[in-house]
């Protein structure tokens, strides 16, 4: 039976499969393809995501009228003196306070344990299996401990990478955008550049207002429990700016620790009190802190960053977590873009008149 016989709607939702079932297609692969030389992939988005987030930092050594090369130069050694020094002062709060917070989180384990009863388990029982089994497998611990020293090689070979990548990015831009436009066709130069532009400053919005929030819920939660006198509260404040990159989830945990924490050491009372604190930051960063800073550049619905979240942990675990909000802020730029374009007849406009550079 010839396409033509078929009702209007049913040609119009079978052209809509096809679509989807090609757009899935090539979501599929790419994924596959980021999976597969995810040690090549994962510098470059890490880059990116560097890049999003220096670019300020990067312009305005331009407008001191710095070289481009030493401008990006000056912005990657910031960011090492940045990052080192505050790794530094997370790992070595994380070191003081870390036996403090595992002997909290036992000590909550056990009371949570007395209160469930039979029906609860105890962490010493966790931990005296843990160790039979250590005993028992001691050559599978020491492959464990070489695979560890080599993950953190590689961790570290991806670090300077993405280093070096984030100095090429910033010096560069203009003929990275260059490129995409020889590599587009000619008539959709412009709209390929349009959408790279509005992709990259969605994932710079995140970035920045990502890193504001995460700052100020980590100052007010490691003061809230400093007032309280909680054991290891630098550390559990570095523990919450930390976890603040993954949206809504390490929030979650990381405040969940936090009171656990001052439930062992401090009591039922003052752990009331800090989940009141933790409580209060997270009503004052959702109904203030992310409309004010972030609702300008990523308008995402929460139920979309859950699942984007979702689907970053099932393919790469904590790394797709970290990296599936920014990426997916920058397909809604995209989409957006298209959006805009197509339905104010941009096309149209781009098609009789040759097209017209975005603005910057």
């Amino acid at each position: 039976m010839p396409l033509s016989s078929l009702p209007e709607p049913v040609r119009r939702l079978a052209a809509w499969c096809v679509v989807v079932l090609l757009v899935t297609g090539v979501v599929a692969v790419a994924v596959w393809l980021c999976v597969t030389f995810k040690t090549a992939v994962t510098p470059l988005l890490l880059a990116l995501l560097g890049t999003a987030l220096l670019g300020p930092f990067y312009r305005r050594l331009l407008r001191l009228r710095v070289r481009r090369s030493l401008a990006a130069g000056l912005t990657c050694a910031a960011v090492v003196a940045v990052v080192g020094g505050a790794t530094y002062v997370i790992v070595a709060a994380l070191i003081d306070t870390g036996d403090q917070i595992v002997a909290s989180l036992r000590r909550a384990g056990r009371d949570l344990a007395e209160y469930l009863g039979a029906a609860g388990t105890s962490l010493d029982d966790v931990a005296g299996n843990a160790r039979s089994l250590l005993g028992r497998f001691g050559g599978t611990a020491a492959a464990g401990v070489i695979s560890g020293v080599s993950v953190v090689a590689q961790a570290i070979a991806m670090a300077v990478l993405a280093l070096f990548l984030v100095f090429f990015f910033l010096r560069d831009s203009g003929r990275a955008l260059a490129a995409l436009r020889a590599f587009a066709p000619p008539s959709t130069g412009d709209m390929t550049e349009a959408m790279a532009r509005r992709a990259f400053r969605a994932v710079e919005g995140f970035m920045r207002g990502t890193t504001l929030i995460a700052l100020i819920d980590a100052t007010l939660i490691g003061v809230g429990l400093l007032i309280l006198r909680v054991p290891g509260a630098v550390g559990l404040g570095a523990l919450v700016f930390v976890g603040a990159y993954i949206p809504y989830l390490g929030a979650f945990l990381s405040g969940a620790v936090a009171v656990l924490v001052t439930l062992a050491d401090r009591g039922f009372a003052i752990a009331l009190w800090a989940l009141g604190i933790v409580l209060l930051v997270q009503v004052v960063e959702g109904h203030v802190l992310q409309p004010l800073i972030q609702s300008r550049t990523v308008q995402m619905h929460p139920a979309a960053v859950m699942l984007a979240i979702t689907a970053g942990a099932s393919v790469a675990g904590i790394l797709g977590m970290l990296l599936a909000v920014p990426l997916t802020a920058a397909a809604f730029g995209i989409l957006g873009e298209l959006r805009a374009h197509y339905g104010s007849g941009g096309a149209r406009q781009v098609s009789a008149s040759g097209g017209s550079a975005p603005d910057s």
